[in-house]
């Protein structure tokens, strides 16, 4: 392999983060793909997508976990916390992968795709 020519990477932390990077890029598309059925405009498609990613994204994070922990019980905190895509695509890069991450992407993308193609059945019948 190219890389191992410069030095003395770890080959199957490199693999993790690709296969973690394919499984968030997979998540990414099928929520955009759903979100661009759902609309006629594109421009309003890419805003909510983008907008459902980041909240996808950010919903593990340490400041929004705290703007919820004065009301939220505990249970709902650790709910929003499995969602974010950070908390299961860093797991994967530490070169871990953890068959709940891969379960957690894997339907992540199921359910999106699934719903896109029942929207798309619903619009065209």
């Amino acid at each position: 392999v190219t890389v191992n020519f410069l030095g003395d990477p770890d080959n199957g932390v490199i693999f993790a983060a690709y296969l973690g990077s394919l499984f968030m890029a997979g998540g990414f598309l099928a929520v955009g793909a759903f979100i661009s059925a759902t609309t006629k405009n594109q421009v309003i498609a890419f805003i909510l997508a983008a907008v459902l990613c980041f909240l996808f994204l950010m919903s593990g994070v340490e400041l929004v976990q705290a703007f919820f922990q004065p009301w939220a019980p505990v249970f709902v905190l650790d709910a929003i916390q499995s969602m974010s895509f950070l908390i299961h695509f860093n797991g994967i890069i530490r070169g871990v992968i953890d068959l709940r991450d891969v379960i957690y992407f894997g339907s992540i993308i199921g359910v999106f795709l699934y719903a896109n193609s029942a929207v798309i059945d619903l619009t065209r019948g």
